[in-house]
């Protein structure tokens, strides 16, 4: 099993509005586009990590019960790994081979990078697969079960990278041509250069 952890814990402080419930362009909002692409690329389910405050987002992940579910994260303001983590202390059991890790401000990567990841991940040995577009690494990135301890020991100030950089001869760079899978939505530049101010 390959579950699927979206992290959507963030204060968008240079958005200055949360991501996970912006219009998409659409009619979908980020997270319920990113948990449709999920769904749509065979993802074995899928936790949202979120803030104890966002009940508007846990009541949008709601509707994707029972293949998502939102994971609250008491301690958001240490960084993007403290989310990684309770969203891995979530989903990790017995059969759990590998997690699939994406941000819910990249809704635009599509079902079919994702199966493409997954496949790649089922059948290499890499410690970690990701998708390359035009020599740009992005989103999902897959961790394999060798580096869940990693990830649990990972100094928090340098995250989830420094377990990356650390393997990087092993890393498994799959290359796309979906533009999607790099296009994250940081400050309203892009995100009216992606959906017009949608």
């Amino acid at each position: 099993m390959i579950p699927g952890i979206v992290l959507a814990a963030g204060r968008s402080t240079r958005l200055g509005r949360p991501k996970a419930l912006l219009p998409a362009g659409d009619g979908r909002t980020f997270v319920a586009r990113v948990l449709t692409t999920l769904a749509d690329a065979a993802v074995d389910g899928a936790v949202v990590v979120a803030r104890a405050e966002d009940e508007a987002l846990a009541t949008e992940v709601d509707r994707f019960a029972p293949f998502a579910r939102t994971v609250v994260n008491a301690n958001a303001d240490r960084g993007q790994l403290s989310s990684l983590l309770t969203g891995l202390a979530a989903v990790d059991r017995p059969g759990v081979r590998a997690v699939l890790v994406t941000l819910v401000d990249v809704p635009l990567v599509s079902a079919d990078t994702v199966r493409h990841l997954l496949a790649v991940a089922r059948s290499a040995a890499a410690p970690i697969v990701r998708p390359s577009h035009h020599g740009r690494h992005g989103h999902p990135v897959i961790f394999a079960r060798a580096l869940f301890d990693e990830l649990r020991a990972a100094d928090p100030s340098a995250g989830a990278k420094a377990v990356v950089h650390r393997h990087r001869e092993a890393v498994r760079d799959v290359d796309v041509e979906d533009a999607g899978c790099v296009e994250d939505v940081d400050t309203p530049a892009d995100y009216e250069r992606l959906f017009g101010g949608a």
